[in-house]
Formats: C-alpha cells, structure tokens, sequence
C-alpha cells in the first residue's frame, strides 16, 4: 500500500475517490461525512519545496452542517501554535468580506503527527473549548434565537474542534474502525480482516500496483526524498547529541577543575595555619620549660 499522505496528495483528492476520505472522516468523528469540495491549499502544491502538510476539506456532516477539515503532517516544536494558526487562516479564507459572522464554518482540525507531540498515554486526542462559570460551574447556553440559527445547544459547539493522532503511539492492535485506519496509517498496509469505512476502497485504490509507471516513479522519489530528510534529522539529532555530550564534558572538566583549584588553596592555607599552631605551640613548651626551671629554683 502506498503511505496516506502521498495519497492525499495525488488520488484522494480525486472525486471518484472521495470514498475512501468520507470513510477514514466518518469513523474519526462519529458522523456521516459526505466530501462537497476539497480546496486549493498546501496540501495540493507539487514542488517539492512547497509544504504539502495542510489539505481544506468542504464537507457535509450529517447531511445538515457544513465544516471544514484540515488534515496536516508536520514535524515542529511549535505545532500546536502551528495548529491553531491553521485554524484561523482556514477561517478567513472561507469568509467574504462583507459576509456576518454567523456565516463562519465549523472547523475540525484533523493532526496525524509521525512524531513526539505533548506527552501523554493514547494515541488519539480530541480538543473542545468550553465556556464554564467560574462560580456556577455551568456550562454557558446558547439563547433559543441562537440555537435556531445554528442547530446548537452550547457556545462551545460553534468553535474549532481539535484531533491529534499520534501514529507512531499506536500498538497495532486494532479494537475497532478507527484503529484500522490508524493501522493503516502507521504500517501502509490494510489487513483482509477490515471493515471500517472506506478501508475496502482504499484497499483497492492504494495498492502499490494500481499507479501507473509514472505514479511509481513519483512516489518512490517522494520515498528517497523523506528517508533523505529522515535520515538529515537523524544525523542532526546524533550531532546534536555529541556537540552536547562535549559541551558537557567541557563544562564538567572546567567545573572539576575550579573546584580542584579551591580545595588545593584551602589545603594550602589549612597547613598554614597549622604551621603557625605548630610554631605558637613550640614557643609555648619552651616558655613552659622555662617556667618549669624557674620554679625548681624557687625555695619551697
């Protein structure tokens, strides 16, 4: 199987196989998605210079709202900044000037990160924003006039909505749909066994076999061009690592060495000054022997 997102950026985007991201889309979020467009966006530049980590989804959920769905793949310490700032553009790109407010889509940010992102024990993470009263505890409402005009209950569900799979977290073992899709993700392959959504689909599209002489070429150079930039990161990491350890030794040596520099003076001035007791001592047994002969010349 090709990898999911050389997919994206060449045959999902394709109408005909719209299937296979309505799938992976639907078992994620729990609803029935249906692709209405799937925009012009980073993920859809081919030079490969240009970021191809960010593809805008038009689709329909459950067959009464409209949102948006960015799917992204990156690998930065800022990615949760980088996360929210694809938010907001994905905002004003799909509002007119002029337009109200109440015309600004629902937006799923979607993460599938290959990498180390936050720390914590699962692999799927989902992000909400939630209104709360700081002395009720309550959850704030929507008036009813708003909730006709949106079809929601509470404010927080007319804003982003966040979903951080971290692939590489996965134990490959699949418990159920999502799992087979995150399979899938981390190990490009689709087991006989699968039955999510869209899985028998993509089965049949993104077989290495099915591109064609050209399409194999593309993505066998898209292949050496990420295990280049893999094996970049890695030798940047290993230098990293040594340059650190150096430095550390460095550091650790000049410290042993003040430290050795402070101990040597204070043996230095602790003889010193045992020297002087010592001669202060010996000025005192001589006059005490002194005194000593003194006194036996002394009549009793």
């Amino acid at each position: 199987m090709i990898s999911f997102d050389w997919a994206m950026k060449r045959l999902l985007r394709q109408k005909a196989n719209f299937e296979i991201l309505e799938g992976f889309l639907s078992e994620l979020l729990c609803r029935k998605i249906i692709i209405k467009n799937i925009g012009e966006s980073e993920g859809n530049k081919t030079d490969q210079h240009d970021k191809w980590n960010k593809v805008d989804i038009l689709v329909e959920a459950d067959g009464k709202e409209i949102v948006i769905i960015e799917l992204q793949y990156d690998n930065e310490n800022d990615y949760f900044q980088r996360m929210v700032y694809g938010v907001s553009k994905t905002v004003t790109e799909h509002i007119h000037e002029g337009d109200p407010y109440s015309s600004v889509r629902k937006v799923y940010s979607i993460n599938i990160v290959y990498f180390d992102l936050g720390k914590g024990d699962d692999y799927v993470y989902h992000g909400v924003t939630n209104f709360t009263g700081l002395h009720t505890r309550t959850e704030l409402q929507l008036t009813a006039t708003q909730q006709e005009l949106y079809g929601k209950t509470v404010a927080g569900e007319l804003l982003p909505e966040y979903y951080i799979i971290k692939v590489k977290e996965f134990n490959d073992v699949a418990e159920n749909t999502l799992d087979q899709w995150i399979y899938y993700l981390k190990n490009n392959k689709i087991r006989d066994d699968f039955t999510a959504q869209g899985i028998d689909k993509a089965r049949q599209i993104l077989a290495f076999d099915k591109l064609s002489d050209e399409e194999k070429k593309q993505y066998w150079r898209r292949v050496e061009e990420r295990r280049i930039k893999d094996s970049e990161m890695s030798t940047a990491y290993l230098d990293g690592e040594i340059k650190g350890e150096a430095k550390g030794l460095a550091k650790g040596f000049a410290k042993g060495e003040a430290e050795r520099t402070q101990l040597k003076a204070e043996h230095a001035q602790l003889k010193a000054e045992l020297k002087v007791k010592e001669e202060k001592e010996a000025e005192l047994l001589v006059r005490i022997a002194e005194l000593e002969q003194q006194l036996s010349k002394t009549p009793k």
